[in-house]
């Protein structure tokens, strides 16, 4: 059975954009799929197909950032790049996009000028130049593990697979240089304050984490680090509150000092 749903998109990752309607749906196998859908996600970047050749985005490094999301919301005139976009592993990527029916209308892209070497910036090149594009969309397997296709008028193709939240428990999350933490779920924590290692209970329960008294190793590094030691220890001492936005983890301490951590 089809359904036809309309929502509100503005899109990509630099500034704002235009609230713009999305309506549609598309079909996948025996099933249908609301191309809107798309919004309700990360995407990885995997391959760009280009005049029937394909660039995969290299394994290391750059598959561990690469992410393109297309997200709901108002934006500025005449700002350039939107809300949507992300990256494909070196320069951050924006955009307004308006999805109709199938089709998801890229315009107005904006990125980051950083120099990319290698594979990287090869990647990236043939990314944009696809990406800024009406692209038709479609989508392929069960919930958690679908693929996105986006074809341009050219018939050039990106393939994006569908990223899943990392587990809050069993995750390592990194802080900063050398700085993570990882919870278990029997309700300890383990990790690296950027010089010396700790360990200890940490509760998690209604949004917060509530850590017991860490148990440190006791190395001296230089004075940068070891200042960020203690404000790490400060935050991560004691009930604490926590935001997970995906790959993303925001830990406030009782002080009010803050730290977002990443999933590697």
């Amino acid at each position: 059975m089809k359904r036809t749903t309309c929502a509100k998109y503005a899109a990509a990752a630099l500034a704002g954009t235009t609230v713009l309607a999305a309506c549609g749906t598309e079909t996948v196998g025996t099933r249908t799929e609301d191309v809107s859908t798309i919004a309700d996600t990360s995407w990885v970047p995997r391959k760009v197909t280009v005049d029937g050749k394909d660039y995969v985005l290299p394994e290391k490094g750059a598959r561990r950032h690469a992410h393109i999301d297309f997200k709901p919301g108002a934006a500025e005139p005449d700002v350039g790049g939107g809300k949507s976009g992300g990256s494909v592993g070196c320069n951050s990527i924006g955009a307004d996009v308006d999805i109709q029916g199938d089709t998801v209308k890229v315009s107005d892209l904006a990125r980051t000028l950083i120099g990319c070497p290698g594979a990287v910036g090869t990647f990236e090149e043939k990314f944009v130049g696809v990406f800024d594009n009406d692209l038709k969309a479609e989508l392929e397997g069960p919930s958690g593990a679908r693929t996105l296709t986006l074809t341009s008028p050219q018939n050039d193709t990106i393939t994006l697979r569908e990223q899943k939240a990392p587990a809050l428990k069993g995750t390592r999350w990194s802080l900063g240089e050398n700085a993570y933490l990882t919870l278990t779920r029997n309700n300890t924590v383990t990790g690296s304050l950027g010089c010396n290692t700790f360990n200890g209970r940490a509760t998690v329960k209604d949004g917060t984490i509530e850590f017991g008294r860490l148990a440190t190793t006791r190395m001296m590094c230089s004075g940068p680090v070891m200042k960020t030691e203690r404000e790490l220890a400060e935050i991560l001492s004691g009930k604490v509150s926590y935001q997970q936005e995906r790959d993303s983890l925001k830990i406030t301490g009782a002080s009010g000092q803050s730290v977002t951590a990443r999933a590697e």
